[in-house]
């Protein structure tokens, strides 16, 4: 950024960091690519499916954490293929005791197998419950503002809604929606869900968005690392691209060479 462009660092749970790109470990060939995947994308904060991966539950079996260490990376545990506010509570709980006490979590509760959009219901549920046991909570919900601001009200440090179903790859599907949330809330707003391509990730953050957090969008890509490193250029490219303002939409056409004043 040049120097006439003031930003303000993305701080979560009172942690400030550089990137605003987020990551998954999931889906990769093997911890060898999650390795490098992640190392391209610059990201400081990886996402942990607790449910889906190895942190050391299965001491016989590769340790995902070797490929991600705590040391270098902040690592989010999430609540993947949780369908009640108990199951979701009870898998924070144990990737706090796999964590040596590890408060940051990711919760997500969701609905359906088919559309894996969030159970607003038992998303409240698990928050309040969370929270009042300690957990610094970023939530993964919808685009609906009364939701993310009860969720704010609850005490989540950071409100994450859906561009699009989980793995869709469509993008942001209500940027209007977004939008709102963003003006309203004072917690960091993140996109989570439905990121493509890079294009899409730069729109997210062009909206105002503190964040970007995907997987499936560099993980099935054909070539996941060269994805990954695409997505940290569009994530700063929409960030700069939001300081800077966007020209005004208009209807017509406006010469870029203005002719009055001129003599001739």
């Amino acid at each position: 950024m040049t120097d006439t462009i003031q930003d303000t660092p993305l701080v979560i749970a009172g942690k400030t960091y550089s990137s605003r790109l987020l990551v998954g470990s999931g889906k990769y060939k093997d911890n060898e690519e999650t390795r490098l995947a992640t190392e391209a994308s610059g990201a400081e904060i990886i996402t942990v499916a607790v449910r889906r991966s190895n942190i050391g539950q299965k001491p016989d079996e590769p340790n995902l954490l070797d490929a991600i260490p705590p040391e270098k990376y902040t690592i989010l545990p999430n609540t993947a293929g949780c369908y009640t506010a108990e199951e979701a509570v009870r898998t924070c709980r144990l990737a706090r005791e796999l964590l040596d006490g590890h408060n940051l979590v990711k919760l997500e509760v969701l609905a359906d197998e088919k559309t894996l959009y969030p159970d607003v219901i038992q998303t409240l549920k698990a928050a309040e419950t969370l929270v009042k046991e300690g957990f610094e909570v970023m939530v993964y919900t919808t685009d609906d503002l009364t939701i993310a601001k009860e969720l704010e009200a609850i005490g989540c440090v950071a409100v994450m809604p859906l561009a699009a179903p989980i793995g869709s790859g469509l993008g942001v599907q209500n940027p209007y929606g977004i939008k709102f949330i963003i003006e309203e809330l004072k917690v960091p707003v993140l996109i989570d869900a439905g990121v493509g391509t890079a294009s899409d990730a730069a729109f997210a953050m062009e909206l105002g968005c503190d964040g970007v957090l995907m997987n499936s969008a560099i993980a099935a890509a054909k070539n996941p690392v060269l994805m990954a490193s695409a997505m940290k250029k569009a994530i700063e490219a929409g960030r700069e691209a939001y300081l800077a303002g966007r020209m005004p939409r208009k209807r017509y056409a406006s010469a870029s060479s203005p002719i009055d004043g001129t003599f001739f």
